[in-house]
């Protein structure tokens, strides 16, 4: 008997790809979003219209969703939904490595919202990933932009690819609820300044790297290796072979 999948944020950059494997692998899939269009249920997680119809029938909701200032209203909006529903699915969160360590507002959000859902009373299971590829090369763009590129000394990533990312929710999302398994992050833990020369080389642009130290506690948090996990190198497509698969025009 095959699932029915209902993916928040199934129109962004994890979410598109999610969606895309799991229709590969069959099963009724559903993408919540705030415009009609194939596939697509219309709801909108802000104001929760639509939402308690975008939830019924699914046996597996995974959340993808992010908000411009953080997720936790959007989870809420969902869980009361999902109870409300007569159903009992499976809640899949996506997180981040290290938010219960880093005090960026974004990831108290997270951290707020993963409280909400081990309070549920659904069935659910929260995978925490490290940061995307997409991420480091925007923030490397936009560094490279001036003359000589700026980066934190002292400080690692461990850049992972939303295929690979995918890929785990989608076994995930056939399996049982687990509550919190294991970190997935990159093949690799390369310091900013790696990230910042790889990007460089890939793009054929000519910068000078310069590391300076930052103060306070997200800096610190940072330096102590708190946003990624080299126990769990589980990724396989490297930093480089993302970049090298995009066109220069989208480096530039």
């Amino acid at each position: 008997m095959s699932n029915t999948f209902l993916v928040t944020g199934g129109t962004g950059t994890l979410g598109r790809v999610l969606t895309e494997r799991l229709s590969a692998a069959g099963g009724d899939v559903r993408v919540l979003s705030s415009r009609p269009g194939p596939g697509r249920v219309v709801g909108d997680l802000l104001t929760g219209d639509g939402i308690e119809m975008a939830v019924a029938g699914a046996d597996v909701i995974l959340h993808a969703a992010a908000g411009k200032r953080g997720d936790t209203d959007l989870t809420r909006t969902l869980i009361d939904a999902a109870r409300r529903s007569g159903g009992d699915p499976h809640l899949i969160y996506i997180s981040i490595v290290g938010i219960d360590h880093i005090p960026l507002p974004y990831y108290r959000s997270k951290l707020a919202s993963e409280a909400l859902i081990e309070a549920s009373g659904l069935r659910w299971t929260i995978q925490r990933a490290t940061q995307f590829h997409d991420l480091i090369a925007g923030m490397s763009r936009i560094l490279s932009h001036s003359p000589v590129v700026p980066v934190l000394a002292s400080t690692n990533f461990q850049p992972i690819d939303v295929r690979d990312v995918s890929e785990r929710l989608a076994e995930l999302a056939r399996g049982p609820a687990r509550e919190h398994v294991p970190d997935i992050g990159g093949p690799e833990v390369l310091s900013m300044r790696e990230l910042a020369t790889t990007w460089l080389a890939v793009a054929s642009k000519r910068r000078a790297v310069l590391s300076i130290p930052a103060p306070g506690r997200i800096a610190e948090a940072l330096r102590q290796g708190r946003n990624v996990t080299p126990d769990h190198r589980d990724g396989r497509i490297t930093f480089e072979q993302y970049l090298r698969e995009r066109s220069y025009a989208s480096l530039s």
